[in-house]
């Protein structure tokens, strides 16, 4: 006698097992595309300029606030003024600092100062003393009304920008904005 091979029938789970593996497939691309085009929009959200000031989150947009905007920015460079008061007292010894009040300002590089001079905001005795000391000079509000405020400042080389320093760097970085 003669043996039968085996019969070969399809079980009703194959054709399953390979749909499944189809449908799992297209899920996961489905899903791959979707995670990634949410971290594009994301990103998209994130990095958008906003022009509220309840978010200033890019140098244009203090460009654009700063007092006198076009000699701000082709004469020196705008920023973000700090008024601060600081009360010391000795017996007992203590320190107490004021709330800070935040506007817009300028910072002039120091072969710009003629800007000044020229419009009768500072003498050349007041030009003399802040070049002496190695200062610039800053300002708030505009050049052209009354309430503009001048002050010689002095660049503090030991505030360093921590942000633009590499972590784990040994040399720190060049100095390349001398104002």
């Amino acid at each position: 006698m003669r043996r039968k091979p085996p019969s070969r029938t399809t079980s009703p789970y194959k054709s399953s097992n390979s749909l499944s593996n189809a449908f799992n497939l297209t899920t996961i691309a489905i899903l791959a595309g979707v995670f990634i085009l949410g971290v594009g929009i994301g990103i998209a959200f994130s990095s958008n300029t906003t022009f509220s000031p309840s978010n200033v989150a890019s140098r244009e947009y203090i460009d654009t606030k700063a007092p006198n905007p076009e000699i701000c920015v082709q004469y020196g460079a705008s920023a973000v003024v700090m008024d601060t008061r600081v009360f010391l007292t000795f017996n007992p010894f203590n320190v107490y600092v004021s709330q800070s009040s935040m506007r817009p300002g300028c910072v002039l590089r120091t072969n710009n100062w003629q800007i000044l001079e020229n419009k009768k905001l500072v003498t050349s005795t007041q030009v003399r003393d802040c070049k002496n000391r190695l200062n610039t000079f800053g300002f708030t509000g505009s050049l052209e009304s009354k309430d503009v405020n001048i002050s010689c400042i002095y660049q503090n080389d030991a505030a360093k920008n921590l942000f633009s320093t590499p972590e784990g760097a040994v040399a720190p970085p060049i100095e390349t904005e001398r104002f």
